[in-house]
C-alpha cells in the first residue's frame, strides 16, 4: 500500500481574525476534520503545521490564541510542523526528509490558506517528486486585491489556484471523491 501523508495546513484561530475580510468555503475546516478522521483511521500518516507568524500584530503569532489550531485540529499525528514562510517544506522539523525516511511518495494537501500555503507547499510537493492531490473543499482563501485596487472574491482567487496547480503540480479533488478512494 502506498504511504499518502495528509499534510494539514495552518488550520488556525488566527484565521477568523476580522481583518482578513470576507473567506470563501465555510466548510473548509468539516472537510479537513473529515480528513482527518479518515487518515487517522486507516493508519495512514498525518502531519499538522502550524504557522509562528513574525509579522508584529499577527494573529498567529506565537504566544497568543490565534497562534492554536481550530478545534478538532489537534489530536493524534505523526509529525507536527511549525513554520514561518508559506511552505511547509521550510519548517521544523524538516518535512521532506521525515517523509523520504518514511518512504512516503505522495501527499495530500488541506487548510489554510488555499493561495498561499497550501499552493505553495503544493508546488513544492511536486517539484520534489511527491504525487500531491490538493483538496480543493479543504482549503478557504480570503478576497484579495488586485493591482489596481479591485477586489478578486474569494472563491475566484481559489479557482485560479485549482487551475495552477491541476494537471502540473498536483491532482485536484474534492474530499468526497478523495474520501471514495
Amino acid at each position: 500500500m502506498t504511504k499518502n501523508a495528509l499534510v494539514v495546513i495552518d488550520v488556525q484561530n488566527g484565521f477568523d481574525d476580522p481583518r482578513n475580510g470576507p473567506r470563501n468555503n465555510p466548510n473548509c475546516e468539516t472537510n479537513v476534520i473529515s480528513l482527518l478522521e479518515h487518515w487517522r483511521s486507516t493508519g495512514q500518516p498525518v502531519v499538522l503545521v502550524r504557522h509562528d507568524s513574525k509579522k508584529q500584530g499577527s494573529p498567529l503569532a506565537p504566544g497568543q490564541s490565534g497562534n492554536d489550531l481550530k478545534p478538532g485540529i489537534d489530536g493524534p499525528h505523526d509529525l507536527f510542523v511549525t513554520k514561518t514562510v508559506n511552505s511547509a517544506f521550510y519548517g521544523t522539523p524538516d518535512l521532506d526528509a521525515w517523509l523520504k525516511n518514511e518512504d512516503i511518495n505522495a501527499i495530500t494537501v488541506c487548510g489554510i490558506m488555499t493561495n498561499f500555503c497550501c499552493e505553495t507547499t503544493a508546488r513544492m510537493g511536486g517539484n520534489l517528486g511527491y504525487d500531491v492531490t490538493f483538496v480543493l473543499d479543504a482549503t478557504h482563501t480570503f478576497d484579495k486585491k488586485d493591482l489596481e485596487g479591485n477586489v478578486i472574491p474569494a472563491e475566484e482567487v481559489a479557482r485560479m489556484t485549482a487551475a495552477n496547480l491541476h494537471g502540473e503540480f498536483a491532482t485536484v479533488r474534492s474530499t468526497a471523491d478523495v474520501l471514495a478512494g
